[in-house]
C-alpha cells in the first residue's frame, strides 16, 4: 500500500521559523517534522511514498533523497498552488495504484493508533481518524455522524457550530479507496476557493462506500512557533538524557536535558538548560543564559542574554 503525504503547505502561523523552511521542514530534535510522521506510517509498514510538496523545496527532495535514516521510498509531485487537500491529493492521483493512505505533514499520532486505523480500514472500505475536541473547536474542524458501530454517515468541513452533527472530529489521517481519486474531480471549489477533500468523501458515503472512524485521544499538531516549543521539549523528555557535545567551552553549564545538533558554536560561561534545543549552525555569545527554548539555524545570540520561553530565530 502507499502514502501520500502533504507537505505543501508554507506554514504562515509558524512564521518566522518558516521563514526559511516549509512547515514539514521545521526541525524536531534533529529531524524535520515530516521525517517524524513518516516515521509513523514506516514502521506500520508503509513505505512507498508519494510526497506533494511547494515548488520551490529543494530541501525536503535533498532530505528524503539523500539523509533520512528511514527506509522509504518517495516520489514527488509538486503543488504549484495552494487550492486545498483535494486539488494536492488530485495532483499525486497518477502515481496512486490502489487504497492508499493519506497524511499531513504536521500532525503526528500515536504509532498505535495508526496501527488501529490500518486493521479498521482493512475491514471496511476505509476510515478516518478521530478525535473528540471541546464545542468551540469543532467549527475549525470536520465533525462526523457515525453510529453505534463506528461507521461514518456524514462529515461536515468547517460547519457553523449550531450545524456540527457532534463534537466528533476527523484529523488529517486517512486509509482510502482507491476510487477516491475519481471522486475528486467531481467536487468543485468550497465557499473559500479551495478543493474540499470533505466533499470527495462524502460522496463515497453517498455512493454506499463504509468508511469507519477510529478515536485517538491524543494528537501532536503543530501550527505555531510555540506549536514547535512543546513538542520539541516532549520529544526531548521522552528522550534518553538529550544530547550534547563533547567539548564544552570554559565556564559554561549545561543541565539536562538538553538537545545539540552537531555545529552549534557555544560561548563561554553560558549556563543551558533545562529543556533547550539548539539547531545545528546556531551560535551562542558569552555569558548566555537559556531556558526552556529553542535555538533554530543561522541565529545568533547575542553575548548576556537571557531567554526564557523563546524560539529564537536567525532573522
Amino acid at each position: 500500500m502507499q502514502a501520500v503525504i502533504l507537505a505543501a503547505g508554507r506554514g504562515t502561523r509558524l512564521s518566522p521559523v518558516t521563514d526559511d523552511r516549509s512547515k514539514a521542514m521545521v526541525p524536531v530534535l534533529g529531524r524535520p517534522l515530516v521525517d517524524r510522521v513518516v516515521e509513523t506510517l514506516a514502521v506500520n509498514g508503509l513505505r512507498d511514498l508519494v510526497m506533494v510538496i511547494g515548488p520551490d523545496d529543494d530541501e525536503i527532495r535533498r532530505f528524503f533523497t539523500s539523509e533520512t535514516s528511514l527506509d522509504v521510498t518517495v516520489q514527488f509531485v509538486v503543488q504549484e498552488e495552494r487550492l486545498g487537500m483535494a486539488h494536492a491529493l488530485g495532483l499525486a492521483a497518477p502515481l496512486i495504484d490502489g487504497p492508499f493512505v493519506l497524511s499531513a505533514c504536521d500532525s503526528l499520532k500515536p504509532v498505535e493508533h495508526v496501527a488501529a486505523l490500518f486493521d479498521a480500514g482493512s475491514g471496511a472500505d476505509g476510515a478516518l481518524s478521530l478525535m473528540d475536541v471541546s464545542l468551540e473547536r469543532v467549527c475549525l474542524a470536520a465533525p462526523v455522524e457515525m453510529d453505534e458501530d463506528c461507521v461514518i454517515s456524514r462529515i461536515v468541513e468547517k460547519p457553523r457550530p449550531e450545524d456540527a452533527p457532534s463534537n466528533t472530529v476527523s484529523l488529517p489521517l486517512y486509509f482510502l479507496p482507491n476510487r477516491t481519486l475519481a471522486l475528486l474531480a467531481e467536487q468543485g471549489p468550497s465557499a473559500r476557493g479551495e478543493y474540499e477533500l470533505q466533499d470527495a468523501i462524502q460522496a463515497l458515503i453517498d455512493g454506499g462506500s463504509r468508511l469507519v472512524g477510529v478515536k485517538t485521544p491524543s494528537r501532536l499538531q503543530v501550527s505555531t512557533p510555540g506549536d514547535l516549543l512543546d513538542l520539541n521539549l516532549r520529544f526531548l523528555d521522552e528522550s534518553t538524557g538529550g544530547r550534547v557535545p563533547e567539548t564544552i567551552p570554559d565556564g559554561t553549564i549545561i543541565q539536562g536535558p538538553v538537545w545539540i545538533d552537531d555545529g552549534v558554536t557555544l560561548g563561554s560561561n553560558c549556563r543551558i538548560g533545562p529543556d533547550v534545543v539548539l539547531e545545528s549552525s546556531c551560535v551562542l555569545g558569552d555569558g548566555v543564559r537559556i531556558t526552556r527554548s529553542m535555538v533554530l539555524r543561522h541565529a545568533l545570540v547575542p553575548d548576556g542574554l537571557e531567554i526564557e520561553g523563546q524560539v529564537v530565530t536567525g532573522e
